[in-house]
């Protein structure tokens, strides 16, 4: 429902009191025990009894010379009117059953470089788009995409799944998209019980010169693990070390039905683990990504170690099947362990180059 006119909000005011002191409302699960973040979109105590008290003291419209100017919401797109936009071909949705991910090519027709400063998907039909991952393939890669789902070495533009925001980067960093480069769309559909057909799109806003740093979106994933029926609070961990120096911009986790938790941690020369993000609770239908308000350099060698949690029981309501022992799979009544994260490196090396160690 729309909130932009009282008269539109004020009908609303008891569900806005109860969503908002439940801390439902805006979403954000970021455990406040660790890190900062840009994009914390969570209420204070003081914004909360705000809200609260207007909604049980009778919703009142206010002194109409204190409102604020109108806002001016963007058409289509929340970022920039965009300098370059792509489509994918339409793909018709069927009612029901599973449905493969779909991937489609789409030509950039660049003719020489461009960064990237800020970047949004936007899905066909957000009812039935599980998630949306836009890849650069640059000239020459002909390995990309596949059926198999093997993992690849290209690029991530931007991921988006239910809940996700734009990508905007900081002064001075932007993504390079080479000459001659495509764009690849992986989309997973997931059938509601109606037919339907969809065209998803990407929006690209471009720096006005090259900038010192690349931005790369990381990740470091488990495949290998088996969570069994009923189980409660099933941790599933995955580690690695950096192989050259980076700053750390953010973070955005990806589960399924059945995630409970989701941390990353960087593990001191002690030994000891360092939470920089513990999403509790991990929500499947609002995923955000959490960008840290001071990035972090890391130096070479750095351990990280995420740690994801899972609720297989009969107390998640979310849960398809307690019954079921869970493994990785591409479909949402399977599991998935991803923990992407951004970083920005000397605008020189390109994925490939920043693996050698």
């Amino acid at each position: 429902m729309p909130f932009t006119t009282f008269n539109e909000t004020r009908p609303w005011a008891k569900a806005i009191r109860q969503s908002v002191l439940s801390n439902k409302m805006p979403p954000w699960f970021a455990d406040p025990c660790c890190g900062q973040f840009s994009n914390d979109r969570s209420l204070t105590d003081s914004e909360r009894s705000t809200l609260a008290e207007w909604a049980t003291s009778g919703a009142l419209t206010g002194n109409a010379v204190d409102a604020p100017p109108v806002r001016v919401w963007p058409k289509g797109w929340n970022i920039p009117v965009p300098d370059a936009v792509f489509e994918t071909p339409a793909f018709n949705i069927p009612a029901g059953g599973e449905v493969d991910y779909q991937y489609f090519v789409v030509p950039t027709g660049f003719t020489d470089d461009r960064w990237v400063q800020a970047s949004e998907v936007r899905p066909g039909d957000r009812a039935v788009v599980h998630h949306a991952v836009v890849y650069i393939r640059e000239p020459g890669d002909t390995s990309f995409p596949n059926p198999k789902h093997t993992p690849t070495k290209a690029d991530i533009l931007n991921v988006y799944a239910p809940g996700a925001s734009p990508d905007i980067l900081p002064a001075g960093m932007g993504r390079l998209v080479k000459a001659g480069s495509d764009l690849v769309f992986e989309i997973h559909y997931t059938p509601n019980g109606k037919r339907g057909q969809a065209r998803s799109r990407v929006g690209l806003k471009f720096s006005a010169s090259p900038p010192p740093k690349r931005v790369l979106t990381l990740q470091m994933n488990k495949l290998d693990f088996h969570i069994p029926p009923h189980a409660r609070d099933f941790r599933v961990t995955v580690w690695g070390t950096l192989p050259n120096d980076a700053l750390l911009l953010g973070f955005f986790p990806h589960m399924h039905l059945r995630g409970k938790e989701f941390e990353y941690n960087l593990v001191r020369s002690n030994g000891q683990p360092e939470t920089l993000l513990r999403v509790r609770p991990y929500d499947f239908y609002w995923q955000l990504s959490y960008r840290l308000a001071t990035p972090l350099a890391l130096n070479a060698g750095t351990r990280l170690e995420w740690v994801a949690t899972y609720d297989n029981s009969a107390n998640n309501p979310r849960n398809p099947d307690p019954d079921a022992e869970v493994g990785y799979g591409l479909q949402s009544r399977e599991e998935m362990m991803v923990g992407f994260f951004d970083v920005a490196v000397d605008a020189s090396l390109d994925k490939q180059s920043y693996f050698i160690r």
